[in-house]
């Protein structure tokens, strides 16, 4: 297996909603759980661009942040599919 990679530009926000929308968490257990669920492939450094890894703040989805996740989720659906299909063509 290779080794850990930064998340996708673009694809912080979606994957700390999705996170969220699992169970509530906090500051580092959020970074911690999305490289959990990716099998060790994605890691959030530290240093990435959002205050909340420092955060003991509970941090959980409200009706906004579900609509959020769903809108940012239906925008990776259609450019991943979008790649998938460049990465494919023959």
């Amino acid at each position: 297996m290779g080794k850990p990679s930064d998340p996708v530009q673009g694809t912080l926000d979606l994957l700390i909603l999705k996170t969220i929308s699992l169970e509530p968490k906090r500051g580092w257990a959020i970074a911690n759980l999305i490289q959990q669920i990716s099998n060790e492939v994605l890691q959030v450094q530290q240093g990435s661009p959002t205050p909340l890894w420092a955060s003991q703040v509970l941090l959980s989805l409200t009706a906004t942040g579900r609509a959020q996740l769903e809108k940012e989720a239906a925008n990776w659906s259609r450019l991943s599919g979008a790649i998938n299909l460049v990465v494919d063509s023959t």
